[in-house]
């Protein structure tokens, strides 16, 4: 018989993490030979070690489910035996014949030396015919030799802290609520997926930092308040970077990185996500788009009281949030309003929030909504969201790459990191929002290739749904493990099936805006999909002597395009 049972990794997570609210270690742990067990045998094994249940066929995924079960209930005992209680969680791995075992830690030392007795334990007790007690007893003997280690280093500031999670949304709501806390006269630092900065935007240290690093990273700048961008990778790959949020804030959740991390579902990804409402302090919020269903469901493991948003005021979820002690945040006759109890509190008129683009993008709305929610959470004056609100520009230096508006030459030229599907709804719902009747949508679309086919296919089938005309920008140093030829060709297969008959392909994003403003016509809307060329394509445009619409302006445009339709 060959390997029967192999440690694929043990990753110590700093901070709270999927599987507990502080830090912990997380096991991944090939079992073939447990799967290959017998069911007579493997039920006298699991009996001996106190975990019950059907033991299930070999190789089924009933009997993965025991393993998962047997390697929780040693894990515990291997622990007792040393004099500590543990709390385990187990359960099938991302890959086949893995179990996945998690458990907190006090001390890095003991607590990794722990993690590779239990996979030591699950190897003897297939593979030979020894006692259970004594393979523990054993195992506690080693354990009692072993140096305790360090303990977490994972801060739990005073000052307010707003985590912000999500799939699309995440880095435009940290720096609009960033600025509305500096609009209230105080200090913040924030951490995104572009950097972390300070004060009026200050770039302490370019690159990633939406995860552990970065929340550390921020808080060094003392600020006042922290705003913290938190991604999925940085959860999966070492924990959140703060014990607790004041307030936590869930943008929406959408098809976006599976396959990575043994993440391969929306709601396994929409549980990652969760981890951030799970660490709230009691006093605090979770601010949640309540028109997300996956969304709407954390605020059952949300730690902190309930602050729903939704576009529709009628959304029965916000009276039961209201019912329960929380808030809601909502759209009413064109302005912003929250809810608290039975008192109706107006805030801003939407057409007078410029990341709105006047009202037309529904996906800004609801970040602006969630972003004055966790204001209003951290205890920021009225006076001071509103000016936030009022003031907050999607401009390049501001939320470069997140729709940004320029017109040149007569055309309307959309500039947005649009990556997934949920993505481009929002970026053609700011096109179609900004076309005048009788004229068209230009359309280029790129993203990095590590995507599944599936997020590939309708991220660009939604393109073609919507625009006049479409193609594909190339992204050559964002391939991560695709064919440029594979990526091609599953862009231009969800293209075709979207509806599209003509679709050029183009170097770079640049090469393919300039060509779409070479062949659209006045009044056409331009827009590209642009991630590794941004600052090349401001420079461009910059160059060609393109302008920066005002807010009044924009307000005028989308003015212009409702009458043109009426």
């Amino acid at each position: 018989m060959g390997e029967r049972v192999r440690l694929i990794e043990l990753r110590v997570l700093e901070g709270p993490n999927l599987y507990f609210p502080r830090p912990a270690i997380k096991l991944t742990i090939a079992v073939p030979g447990w799967l290959a067990l017998p069911e007579e045998r493997f039920g006298r094994i699991a009996a001996a070690v106190g975990a019950n249940g059907k033991p299930g066929r070999p190789g089924s995924e009933q009997r993965l489910r025991s393993v998962a079960r047997v390697a929780s209930t040693l894990t515990r005992r291997a622990a007792s035996a040393t004099g500590v209680r543990l709390g385990v969680r187990a359960r099938p791995g991302p890959l086949p014949e893995r179990v996945v075992v998690a458990f907190p830690w006090r001390h890095r030392g003991a607590a990794e030396a722990l993690g590779r007795e239990v996979a030591g334990l699950m190897e003897a007790l297939v593979s030979s015919r020894r006692s259970v007690s004594r393979l523990i007893d054993e195992a506690a003997a080693r354990l009692d030799e072993v140096k305790p280690g360090e303990e977490p280093v994972v801060p739990d500031p005073s000052i307010p802290v707003v985590s912000v999670s999500g799939t699309n949304g995440k880095t435009t709501t940290v720096r609009l609520l960033a600025h509305i806390v500096r609009s209230a006269g105080l200090k913040v630092a924030y951490s995104s997926t572009d950097g972390v900065y300070r004060d009026d935007g200050v770039l302490v240290e370019a690159g990633d930092y939406s995860g552990f690093g970065g929340a550390a990273r921020a808080l060094a700048q003392l600020p006042d308040v922290a705003v913290l961008e938190t991604a999925r990778g940085g959860i999966l790959l070492r924990g959140i970077g703060v014990l607790h949020n004041h307030v936590a804030v869930v943008t929406n959740v959408s098809e976006d990185h599976l396959g990575l991390q043994g993440i391969d579902t929306v709601d396994q990804l929409a549980e990652v996500k969760s981890s951030v409402v799970r660490i709230t302090w009691r006093e605090g919020w979770d601010v949640l788009n309540a028109d997300d269903p996956r969304v709407l469901a954390m605020r059952r493991a949300a730690s902190g009281r309930p602050w729903l948003c939704s576009l529709h005021p009628d959304h029965p979820a916000l009276r039961d949030a209201l019912d329960e002690g929380g808030r809601a945040m909502t759209a009413l006759d064109g302005w912003m309003i929250w809810l608290d109890g039975a008192e109706v509190h107006p805030l801003v008129a939407l057409t007078d929030v410029p990341s709105t683009i006047a009202g037309i993008s529904r996906h800004n709305v609801m970040n602006a909504m969630q972003a004055a929610a966790a204001a209003l959470g951290i205890g920021l004056p009225k006076k001071a969201i509103v000016q936030g609100l009022k003031t907050f520009v999607l401009d390049p230096e501001r939320n470069p790459g997140r729709a940004n508006l320029f017109e040149l030459d007569g055309r309307i030229v959309v500039i947005d990191y649009a990556h997934n599907e949920a993505g481009m709804i929002g970026l053609t719902e700011i096109c179609d929002g900004l076309r005048r009747k009788g004229r068209d949508v230009w359309l280029a679309i790129c993203t990095a290739g590590d995507r599944t086919d599936e997020i590939l296919h309708t991220f660009a089938y939604r393109a073609a749904r919507s625009a006049d005309h479409v193609s594909i920008a190339e992204l050559l140093p964002y391939l991560r493990g695709r064919e440029r030829t594979d990526i091609i060709a599953r862009l231009r297969a969800g293209l075709v099936d979207g509806g599209a008959e003509e679709i050029d392909v183009f170097t770079d994003e640049l090469v393919a805006l300039r060509h779409m403003i070479g062949s659209s016509r006045k009044g056409d809307v331009v827009a590209v999909t642009a991630l590794g060329m941004r600052p090349e394509i401001f420079a461009w445009l910059e160059g060609a002597g393109a302008a920066r619409p005002t807010p009044a302006r924009v307000k005028r445009l989308v003015r212009a395009v409702r009458t043109s339709w009426s």
